[in-house]
């Protein structure tokens, strides 16, 4: 088996896997002995799966997997920079014989068992050298070495430029990709806009704005591997690119609103029809509010008076 073969197979069980600690061996094991390569990554898809990890809620995987996806963007930088360099002598046996140590520890791995233990190396391996060409760790044009005078307008070709970076900050994909995906997005904008119009640079400037949300990689990630086609991305709201923790959030603010949204007119009664789930007490004030269609009951809030819990229904 190759060792994209096998990158393949652990990918899918990283995916399918559900148990956290099935989950962190895999992570561990990947870490430890992936040879990734731009071409690696490209075929095996295996960053995709250990970057939508980076946002899990167990704390001991995303940080696991933002560990990883920072040290194949270190392999790969050093990649780029050593390309068209001449290889040392011995260096193709060397990634050989990696490559077949990373195969014969994945053998070890079984989705029941866990990892057994590997044979410890003769001599303890160097940590990686920070890339130099990485801006903090953040991918950029730059840094990547893209020409991005594509279409000979200042102004789409500069837009295209920020769509990259975007894509591309924390990203583990080939550059011909996310490029690829910064072109089919921009000339979608283009479209829906008549042009470089005012309209058209504050779209770009809004989808900027929201692939560089930190607290959101599962959306780069998701339009750079194609799950989220780029013409589809470029008519999304928001709140659609919002991560699932942010349109959470946000329907907590919502719904507290509707309890704080009262106008002068509104009057609140007392009542002790209604008993608080909290503190059993009936010491209530309720108001009511057409919150949906006509043809729909009112909705009706209550506040507790004794703990101010709320609470409403239909």
């Amino acid at each position: 088996m190759t060792p994209i073969e096998e990158l393949k197979r652990l990918t899918k069980s990283l995916q399918s896997a559900k148990d956290e600690k099935e989950i962190v061996d895999l992570l561990q094991l990947l870490k430890k002995e992936a040879k990734i390569t731009e071409a690696i990554l490209r075929e095996s898809r295996v960053g995709l799966a250990v970057g939508k990890l980076r946002s899990h809620a167990k704390k001991e995987v995303s940080e696991l997997a933002k560990e990883v996806v920072r040290k194949w963007k270190t392999e790969v930088d050093k990649e780029k920079q050593a390309t068209g360099a001449t290889k040392a002598p011995g260096q193709a046996s060397k990634a050989a014989a990696a490559g077949e140590r990373f195969r014969n520890t994945a053998r070890c791995f079984s989705l029941n068992g866990g990892l057994k233990a590997p044979r410890k190396a003769s001599t303890a391996s160097a940590a990686p050298p920070t890339p130099t060409s990485l801006n903090n760790g953040q991918r950029t044009t730059k840094s990547d070495g893209i020409d991005i005078n594509v279409t000979k307008d200042k102004t789409r070709d500069r837009c295209i430029e920020l769509l990259y970076d975007g894509l591309a900050a924390d990203s583990v994909f080939p550059s011909e990709l996310i490029l690829s995906r910064a072109r089919a997005i921009e000339e979608t904008v283009l479209a829906d806009s008549n042009g470089t119009t005012a309209a058209y640079k504050s779209r770009i400037r809004t989808l900027y704005v929201n692939l560089k949300d930190k607290n959101n990689p599962s959306l780069r990630e998701n339009v750079v591997s194609g799950d989220i086609a780029a013409n589809k991305f470029a008519r999304m709201s928001s709140q659609d690119m919002a991560s699932e923790e942010r349109k959470a959030a946000d329907s907590k603010i919502k719904e507290d609103n509707l309890f704080l949204a009262m106008g002068a007119a509104e009057q609140q009664a007392e009542t002790d029809a209604f008993q608080c789930g909290r503190c059993k007490q009936r010491k209530c004030r309720y108001r009511q509010a057409q919150t949906r269609s006509a043809d729909e009951p009112m909705t009706t809030f209550v506040t507790c008076t004794n703990c101010n819990n709320r609470w409403k229904f239909s």
